[in-house]
């Protein structure tokens, strides 16, 4: 073959190094108007986060977990591992309380979890615009790719209003201002999304480029699995939903050669290999004995059981009637998320969106949906009560995704006029203002948390209440998650024997009543330590439990005198109480309930009842509950808030218990102002209204 001359070849590598320049320009421009959005997102809702923060505990699991992360421990299952790690290191920050640094990590997360949306959404709208495959063509390049800063502004508007939306949605913002491991899900999730996206762009890329040499974008989609398995590490069950909306991009974008090939091997040994190392933090955590040590999880087995969830199983249904209910429920949450539910803005853009994504970008389409129906599909045979709203997060992202492909939707009709690109920026800056408007007003008074002490007041009137060395029984996880945190790491009124009924049914808590109050399992040794064993039994095998009713009477009657046994023996020492929830009467615990009243008289004392073995009536002062931000409109709370459903209740409740019992003493007068009190947290509460009435026509009667 005769060789070419050399001015020619050189001419060849001239053009294409030129083609390589002009291919690698917009892609720059692309990744810095990425990048700036991102930050841009970042920046506001870290501040917005950050002025919204809680400036201490809060109620549900706030306490536990951050004992848990404070002491390197165990939280509750599946035990969060790499949330625990990451929130240690927070907590050494020497700024604020121990609360305050856990509280702000969540707001870094959360902040960074929208930036990521932002740039997940911005690849899909390169990828979808074809800014990179229209190479080939340098005019159409040039008037249709992010060339210039209008076409750049107007390509990275949705990204932008879809960061917004993210940011300031109700489920977000709520837990970005409080101790809780859903933002840290939320943001590995997002990244996971932005590593698949990215790598599909590549791999386009690559094969509508007939200038540039064909490279392997692997790394992507590796580093994918590789932040999926860490993710596995948080909530992996939010995570592994996601799974079937991943393949699909990989499907559609490789076909089933990658299926097929040693990549997903790689890929899979990858994300297995960063699951187990992070999950081998929980055995070694364990054998620390650390404060906060759920489930002590030290073996396979219990690995294994703690891992999976196994105590959660009896919250699952899979009745019709049941998942009817439940995604009701759905609805009401999407409807608020965004907005107010009277002004459906963002939820119509992101229906805009998934329509015009399955016309221009099938790939992004049943990528969003599958995530939604996977996410639907798992949470709605899931009954639980305080974070169920985090169980759809993966739905709300997708939302939020679709939203800012219907904002680019809106885009593009303004820009089908005579004006175009008037109008298209007007466009833009309406869409992008409008939805992130909507967000912010209709969920800052639900998610500021700047004045938020419900649950430090709670523990605080608790304690005004509780004798030197008492001993308070509670089935409320709003006392004893905040009970944590106030006695193990503030070092609160240790004195206090706090025990929770409901965790009494694990063993693994004996380990930490020894840790907390020894001398107290010292007392009742006799009764607790054939209780525990045949709990252990019951742990390794519940199912045969079910199937005995001998072996059932039996833990139920060594439960009961295990705690008359403590009872007993404590009351000898100092005064014991109950809040107003071990009364309610369930099937675990009916021979309780029957017990303390036949046995002991209730003296309502600010909110718990004192157990007296005597009937004469006990003189005790008027209570004086701080009740910061419950009632007096500095805190907003929605219907289905831990606030109102259990804590509001339990001030209401106990202030009528104290009217009546002053009233059946005929201190009417006293009895009064106890139901008047009741009545200003809540004037609708039937039983303060009703003895109000009684004492009142009594005091009347000459």
């Amino acid at each position: 073959m005769a060789r070419q001359p050399a001015s020619h070849v050189q001419r060849r590598r001239e053009t294409i190094r030129k083609s390589v320049q002009e291919a690698n320009g917009p892609r720059q421009v692309a990744s810095q108007a990425e990048l700036l959005c991102a930050g841009a997102v970042f920046l506001v809702a870290l501040l917005v986060y950050t002025w919204t923060l809680a400036p201490t505990v809060t109620l549900t699991d706030s306490g536990e977990l951050i004992l848990a992360a404070y002491g390197l421990g165990v939280a509750h299952p599946p035990g969060f591992p790499l949330w625990v790690m990451l929130a240690h290191l927070a907590s050494l920050v020497p700024a604020g309380s121990v609360a305050v640094r856990i509280n702000f990590s969540s707001a870094v997360f959360a902040a960074l979890a929208c930036a990521m949306l932002t740039l997940v959404v911005s690849e899909l709208l390169m990828t979808a615009s074809g800014a990179v495959a229209r190479r080939r063509n340098k005019a159409a390049r040039q008037s249709n790719t992010p060339s210039s800063n209008t076409g750049i502004f107007l390509t990275f508007a949705p990204a932008l209003g879809a960061g917004f939306l993210m940011a300031f949605s109700r489920t977000l913002w709520a837990y970005a201002t409080i101790t809780e491991v859903y933002t840290l899900n939320a943001l590995l999730i997002l990244l996971v999304f932005f590593l698949v996206a990215r790598w599909r762009r590549r791999i386009i890329e690559t094969r509508n480029n007939s200038n540039t040499a064909s490279a392997t974008h692997d790394t992507w989609i590796y580093a994918a699995a590789f932040v999926f398995g860490l993710a596995m590490g948080v909530h992996h069950v939010t995570v592994a939903l996601t799974l079937p909306a991943i393949a699909v991009v990989v499907y559609r974008t490789q076909g089933l050669k990658f299926f097929a090939s040693r990549r997903l091997l790689y890929a899979a040994l990858i994300s297995i290999g960063a699951l187990i190392v992070v999950y081998s933090y929980l055995p070694w955590a364990a054998s620390r004995s650390p404060a906060m040590n759920w489930g002590n999880p030290r073996s396979l087995q219990e690995i294994w059981w703690h891992i999976t969830g196994r105590q959660y199983r009896v919250f699952f249904s899979f009745s019709p009637a049941a998942m009817g209910t439940q995604f009701v429920e759905f609805c009401r949450m999407a409807l608020r998320e965004f907005g107010f539910a009277w002004l459906p803005l963002p939820l119509f853009l992101a229906g805009a969106g998934l329509t015009s994504a399955r016309k221009r970008d099938r790939t992004a389409f049943w990528f969003l949906l599958l995530i939604v129906l996977a996410d639907l599909a798992y949470a709605l045979s899931y009954e639980i009560a305080e974070d169920k709203d985090a169980y759809y997060l993966p739905a709300f992202i997708a939302i939020a995704i679709s939203a800012g492909l219907g904002i680019r939707w809106f885009i593009q009709v303004a820009a089908s006029r005579r004006s175009a690109i008037w109008t298209s920026s007007v466009a833009a800056v309406t869409a992008v203002i409008l939805t992130s408007a909507t967000a912010f007003g209709a969920n800052w008074p639900f998610n500021n948390r700047r004045h938020y002490f419900i649950a430090d007041d709670y523990v605080e009137n608790l304690f005004s209440t509780i004798a030197p060395n008492g001993l308070m029984l509670t089935e409320d996880w709003q006392v004893a998650s905040p009970m944590f945190y106030a006695q193990e790491i503030e070092q609160r009124r240790r004195d206090v024997k706090v025990v929770d009924i409901n965790l009494l049914r694990r063993s693994w808590y004996f380990d930490y009543l020894k840790h907390a109050h020894p001398d107290m399992i010292k007392r009742s040794r006799e009764k607790i330590d054939p209780y525990v064993a045949i709990l252990k039994q019951w742990e390794g095998d519940p199912a045969a439990f079910s199937r005995s009713r001998d072996l059932t009477q039996r833990i139920s009657m060594a439960f009961l005198e295990m705690i008359q046994a403590i009872v007993t023996n404590e009351i000898k020492l100092a005064p014991v109480y109950i809040t107003n929830d071990v009364l309610t009467a369930d099937s675990l615990n009916s021979y309780l309930t029957r017990w303390i009243p036949q046995s002991y008289q209730l003296v309502p004392e600010g909110l718990v009842f004192n157990l007296t073995t005597d009937q004469s009536f006990h003189e005790s002062p008027d209570p004086h509950l701080r009740i910061r931000g419950l009632t007096d409109g500095t805190v907003r709370f929605a219907q289905d808030d831990a606030a109102n459903l259990k804590i509001l209740p339990a001030y209401t409740r106990m202030l009528t218990n104290r009217g009546k019992y002053l009233a059946s003493s005929n201190q009417h007068d006293r009895a009064i102002l106890a139901f008047k009190e009741a009545l200003a947290l809540d004037p609708h509460f039937a039983a303060a209204q009703q003895g109000l009435a009684e004492s009142t026509a009594k005091l009347a009667k000459p």
